[in-house]
């Protein structure tokens, strides 16, 4: 015969049961139909085995309008919790769209932010994973004040703690904003999808025919609008990816990046950098090759890959260190800065700033892209958030000029005048105001008027003005560059610049906060 506490304990166990159930086996099954996973499934998959460790399991809603009263759900629509990745401790919640339609409650999102106050208290990461219909119609202003909570606690926490969001399934209206303010967001290619107003909406308003993949879908927003960082091919690589990107993150702003074990030589040294810059100073290369060829093996993880191509964001490692890679790309727009690729390296630089992860520079730009598209685009305040954000880092920062470092963009990536600790050219490196070819047009300009034969003229010019100027050794002789190195011991130096710079301490002058150009 059952004692009393075994029959509670009975009732606890099937309370659970049911919690985790969901919002029953027809519509997890309508997930799995869509290519979707369950909440809990996505958990499993993201986290350690056995690590999670819910609360909130038995949290139901409080609405008595439209006989709501009458339909509840253990959970409410989202799973929130904690749990490791890679042994290092994680907070957590997962949108459960089987539970209506994941659509966010009053005390939805109580749950939500109950998890970031504790990852706040706790010093620990929040990741976020989103599969919702949006505010629950049924709540009215009340889901709406719940999700203004939870952007209150995105702002606040911004670079305390990194905030990771995954698109798993729809996010619409007022559910955007949540994830923009978040540090990065992952979405899975064809299911997931992220508008402020859907197809439906925009026909009626502005008489677009659009669908939701072209609209919203994760190659848009990781191609176009840059909204998405990561667009995956589905939700296990999603969860992957997460899993990786916290590999090179600390779990708050009082931390250091993680340190991991390398087999990669220190010393190693890639004969083939010291002829990778071709001889034709117009002729492009792929920076990936320079990057990849430097940093441990395997160890580069690109972030908006697919947006603003020109430049190169990602996380590295070098002799096991995390560090943060900002590099341009002449294989693309010649690595000429432009509006798309000015914001994507601002952003990425202040985050790696926040959390004190070290700025590696790859700097070959000719300079900004012109135009009547980018100046009434704001390439002005634009590329000022680049400046801005690369001035305003305190972490340790090295340079390395490859190539071309013309007029103010060379001044913007991450120049010695703009607090870069180390920057190192090597001699295929040329810097200057302009590129040769501009600079005979205005300084000869009458010389060549005057010439018997302009073009011969011209092309001598400019043999003069690349000897004289298009060189890294006016700088060096400044102090602007610290050194020029052979290509092939840049990993080296690498090295042993951060290995000087580890106890760096640097300040900015005592404010509330700056007023970066939006």
């Amino acid at each position: 015969m059952e004692t009393s506490s075994e029959k509670l304990i009975r009732l606890l166990e099937e309370k659970k049961s049911q919690a985790k159930q969901g919002g029953g086996e027809l519509r997890v099954k309508r997930q799995h139909d869509k290519g979707k996973l369950s909440a809990r499934e996505r958990l499993n998959l993201l986290l350690d085995e056995g690590s999670f460790h819910e609360m909130d399991m038995f949290v139901t809603h409080r609405s008595h309008d439209f006989d709501m009263e009458k339909n509840k759900f253990l959970t409410d629509g989202v799973i929130t919790g904690y749990g490791t990745i890679d042994g290092r401790k994680v907070f957590v919640f997962s949108q459960d769209f089987s539970i209506f339609g994941g659509s966010l409650s009053e005390a939805f999102a109580e749950k939500i932010c109950k998890a970031m106050d504790f990852a706040l208290k706790t010093g620990t990461p929040i990741i976020g994973l989103n599969d919702s219909g949006g505010a629950r119609i049924q709540e009215g202003v009340v889901s709406l004040a719940g999700y203004a909570d939870i952007f209150l606690k995105n702002t606040l926490v911004s670079g305390v703690i990194p905030q990771i969001s995954a698109i798993l399934g729809p996010c619409a209206g007022g559910a955007v904003y949540s994830p923009a303010i978040t540090d990065f967001i992952f979405m899975a290619k064809k299911t997931s999808h992220m508008f402020v107003t859907g197809p439906e909406v925009v026909k009626t308003v502005t008489h677009e025919k659009v669908s939701m993949e072209d609209l919203g879908g994760a190659d848009t927003h990781a191609s176009k609008s840059g909204v998405a960082h990561f667009a995956c091919d589905n939700e296990v690589a999603v969860l992957q990816g997460i899993r990786k990107l916290m590999s090179y993150l600390p779990s708050n702003n009082m931390e250091n990046p993680p340190v991991l074990d390398s087999d990669d030589d220190p010393g190693r040294q890639d004969m083939d950098l010291d002829t990778i810059i071709p001889s034709n100073p117009n002729k492009p290369y792929d920076m990936h090759q320079v990057i990849q060829r430097i940093m441990d093996i395997d160890s580069f993880f690109e972030v908006h890959a697919d947006f603003g191509t020109n430049i190169i964001c990602g996380f590295a490692r070098i002799n096991g260190q995390s560090i943060g890679i900002v590099a341009n790309q002449p294989a693309h727009l010649a690595g000429v800065l432009d509006i798309n690729s000015s914001v994507k390296a601002a952003r990425f630089v202040r985050f790696l700033d926040a959390f004190n992860i070290p700025i590696i520079t790859f700097v070959d730009v000719p300079g900004f892209l012109p135009g009547t598209d980018q100046e009434w685009g704001g390439i002005i305040k634009h590329g000022a958030k680049l400046l801005f954000a690369f001035a305003e880092a305190t972490v340790p920062k090295i340079t390395i000029i490859t190539r071309k470092a013309y007029g103010g963009a060379y001044d913007v990536m991450s120049s010695k005048h703009i607090r870069g600790d180390l920057n190192f050219a090597w001699p295929t490196a040329e810097i200057a105001v302009m590129g040769p070819k501009g600079a005979v047009e205005i300084i000869w300009k009458k010389d060549l008027k005057d010439a018997d034969d302009p073009e011969k003229k011209t092309e001598e010019l400019i043999k003069y003005y690349r000897r004289k100027f298009a060189n890294p050794y006016i700088a060096a002789e400044r102090g602007y560059i610290d050194d020029v190195i052979v290509p092939h011991t840049t990993r080296v130096k690498l090295i042993s610049g951060l290995e000087i710079l580890a106890e760096k301490v640097d300040h900015n002058p005592k404010k509330k906060h700056g007023n970066i150009p939006l």
